[in-house]
């Protein structure tokens, strides 16, 4: 890969977690700053499970934050792009749709398959 696209995903991830963090921040803030008392109990029922929505958005993004560091480190290392599984490159298609992913899309196809007829 070339020295100009490890910079473009370098920049794509850092981006990225800028904007979870800024995310994470913006919903910690709201949170605890909204004291809010509803009158009605369906409007509370409606508040906590928006509230409870973008809480497990958020634990997802905190997973995607973890990935997201993994690559980058990748990239510090001089294997970002590589498969892990068969060591051949993964497509630059495939790394801008999924820049932290690990796995080529042959054996991303693979894993998927094994995960289908497992049933997990």
């Amino acid at each position: 890969m070339e020295a100009k696209d490890i910079q473009f995903f370098r920049d794509m991830l850092n981006s990225m977690l800028e904007d979870i963090l800024q995310k994470g921040q913006a919903t910690i803030d709201d949170m605890t700053e909204t004291v809010e008392v509803y009158a009605d109990p369906a409007d509370r029922a409606t508040a906590e499970s928006d509230r409870a929505f973008t809480l497990r958005l958020r634990d997802r993004e905190r997973k995607l934050i973890k990935k997201i560091q993994q690559a980058l480190t990748r990239i510090d290392e001089g294997e970002f792009g590589i498969c892990v599984e068969c060591g051949e490159e993964i497509g630059i298609a495939r790394l801008k749709a999924r820049p932290m992913t690990t796995l080529c899309i042959n054996c991303k196809s693979k894993q998927e398959e094994d995960e289908m007829v497992r049933g997990d």
